[in-house]
């Protein structure tokens, strides 16, 4: 896994720092409102290899992706399975969520990240 770390695009590092400063309204909300305090770390807007997630926990190898309308759109899924295979290749979880969770359903959405954490910390390296 740190493999991954070692090797980032330093080019993407500035996009990301980018990314950070233009969050969308739910990034905004899940971030200052539930995981910027959360009790493990999570990272905003993280390059891993040549990739940037929108949140992501190094402790429990978990990243979490906001879906808002581009990832429905054909080539955003083919590009969207390419990095799913990338990030699964090494060893990262990812969980997708709407925006229209983020909007709806608040309090599901912390408790179903709060569960993925505790679940992928639960778990022997391995």
């Amino acid at each position: 896994m740190m493999g991954m770390q070692a090797k980032h695009n330093r080019r993407l590092v500035p996009f990301a720092k980018q990314l950070r400063k233009e969050m969308t309204k739910e990034e905004r909300h899940l971030w200052y409102d539930f995981l910027r305090g959360y009790p493990v770390r999570f990272s905003r807007q993280k390059v891993l290899g040549c990739y940037i997630v929108d949140f992501y926990c190094a402790k429990a190898a978990l990243a979490i992706e906001l879906d808002g309308s581009q990832h429905y759109e054909e080539d955003g899924i083919l590009y969207d399975k390419e990095r799913l295979d990338f990030l699964r290749g090494n060893g990262v979880k990812i969980i997708r969520i709407p925006n229209n969770e983020i909007n709806q359903n608040f309090c599901g959405v912390c408790e179903y990240i709060d569960e993925q954490v505790k679940q992928s910390l639960s778990q022997p390296d391995g």
